[in-house]
Order: C-alpha cells, then sequence, then structure tokens
C-alpha cells in the first residue's frame, strides 16, 4: 500500500490529468446510461410511495370503522341497560307510598329515557360515518389499483432498459473503479468534488478555441501556455473545472478557417 502511495506522488502532472480525463470519460457514459433511462426510476419510487400512503390510508379507515362498530355495540349495551333501569322504575312506582317517591321514580325514567335518545343518535350518527368511510376506501381502493398496475408497466419498463444497459454500466464502472485506484486520494476528491457541483457533471474539461470547455469563458493567453506546459493542474477560474491541453488527451483542436478574400471583378473591355 506504501508503495502504490510512493508512486501516486511520483505520477506526473501530465500522467495525473491523463488518468483524470479518462475517468471523466467513462463517467460521461455511465450519465448518458442514466440519462437513457431518464425520469422512469424516480416515477416508479414515486408510485411506491404513493401506493404505501394509499395502503396507508386504507387501513386508517379500516380502524376508524372498527371503532365505529365498537361505539355502536357500547351504545347498544348501554340501551338496553337503561331500558332494564326504566322497567325496575316502572315496577317500583306501582308500589310508591307517596308523590315524593313518584316524582322521584319518574325523572329517574326520564332521565333513562333522554339518554337513550342520545345513544340512538350516537349510533345512527356512527353508522352513517361507517358508510362514509366504507365508500372512502372503495374510492381509495380504485386509486391504489389503479397506481399499482402504472406502477407494474413502469417496472417492466425500467427493467427492460436497465437489462439491456447493465452489462455496459457494470463493464464502465469495472473499468473507472480500477482508473481511481491509479489517482492519488487528494487529486481525486477534488475532482469529485467538482464534477458533483458541475451542472453537467464535468469535472475536467479541455481548452477549445481558446476558451473553458465547462463554461466557455476565454482564457487569458498566458494561462493557455501554464495548461500547455502540464506542470500542475489548473482550473478554470470562473467555473472551477479542472482544465487539460486537448493534445495531452487526443484531441485535436479545431483550427480556425482563414478569412476567404472576395474576387475582384474584371472590367469589362468596354470600358
Amino acid at each position: 500500500m506504501a508503495t502504490d502511495k510512493k508512486n501516486d506522488k511520483e505520477r506526473s502532472v501530465e500522467e495525473r490529468l491523463q488518468s483524470l480525463f479518462q475517468l471523466q470519460t467513462y463517467l460521461s457514459e455511465i450519465d448518458r446510461i442514466k440519462i437513457l433511462r431518464g425520469e422512469l426510476p424516480n416515477e416508479v419510487k414515486d408510485l411506491e410511495d404513493e401506493i404505501v400512503r394509499y395502503q396507508t390510508r386504507i387501513q386508517k379507515y379500516k380502524d376508524e370503522i372498527n371503532d365505529l362498530k365498537n361505539l355502536v355495540n357500547k351504545k347498544k349495551a348501554d340501551i338496553e341497560e337503561r331500558k332494564e333501569k326504566i322497567a325496575k322504575y316502572e315496577e317500583q312506582i306501582n308500589n310508591v307510598r307517596n308523590n315524593r317517591e313518584f316524582a322521584f321514580l319518574e325523572k329517574e325514567k326520564e332521565f333513562e329515557g333522554l339518554e337513550i335518545e342520545l345513544a340512538e343518535k350516537n349510533i345512527n350518527e356512527a353508522l352513517l360515518k361507517q358508510e362514509q368511510k366504507a365508500a372512502e376506501i372503495r374510492h381509495t381502493e380504485e386509486e391504489l389499483a389503479d397506481n399499482e398496475h402504472i406502477l407494474v408497466e413502469k417496472r417492466k419498463e425500467l427493467d427492460e432498459i436497465v437489462s439491456e444497459t447493465r452489462l455496459e454500466e457494470e463493464n464502465i464502472r469495472a473499468k473507472a473503479k480500477e482508473l481511481e485506484a491509479k489517482i492519488d486520494d487528494y487529486t481525486l476528491a477534488a475532482f469529485k468534488r467538482i464534477r458533483k457541483n458541475a451542472r453537467n457533471g464535468l469535472g475536467i474539461v479541455t481548452v477549445q478555441r481558446s476558451a473553458c470547455g465547462g463554461c466557455f469563458n476565454r482564457i487569458p493567453p498566458q494561462r493557455q501556455l501554464e495548461i500547455k506546459m502540464h506542470k500542475k493542474i489548473i482550473v478554470c477560474e470562473y467555473c472551477g473545472r479542472i482544465m487539460v491541453d486537448g493534445a495531452l488527451v487526443g484531441i485535436e483542436q479545431p483550427v480556425a478557417e482563414a478569412p476567404v478574400k472576395p474576387k475582384r471583378k474584371l472590367k469589362s473591355a468596354s470600358n
């Protein structure tokens, strides 16, 4: 391991720049494959999350229905208990000895009757809510079924694309990993940081027509000369990308065409 680190230090700037540019080529290919897949992975993930939300909502409605059923059963039992009390009071009324006892028992009967009416009202409200919750469950189950169908189609489409590109991506990733092992930790970390912040994923670019190949801002002649000398790693002062001479990585720079001089018209003999 120590030998590898020593080799990293001894590796020339030219070699490091060439390795970085080749690594960028591999990573750009992986980016291309991801673009080919498009938004499908995100769409699949969104649909999966939406399905979980529907399932959670349905379970919540079912729990609420169970609570309402328990309330109805409780109220029904309460009504039966109060009816028994009323029957007991009516039996006691037949044996009252004075008006005071009669008035007390009548008030108790009236109270129990009002409680029964309230319990029946609560039961009717609970039954209505159960119907509403059941309707919400049916509606949500329909939406759930639609989303599950769409998810199956999206997954199938994504699996087809992934299966077509999986081998290619795995091979490229293996090459990129092998190449990363040849680049020193500091340079590699800086490159990855620059690439992460770059909108198009380019961490290293060539100089094109005297301009940065990433942001296309013009590079001063002195800076261009320093880049061509390959003595140190130079970054663009505008976008922060590493810049490399195209000739170093085997890319020919376009040659500006010389302006074509217009042909002079010959004067006619009559003139």
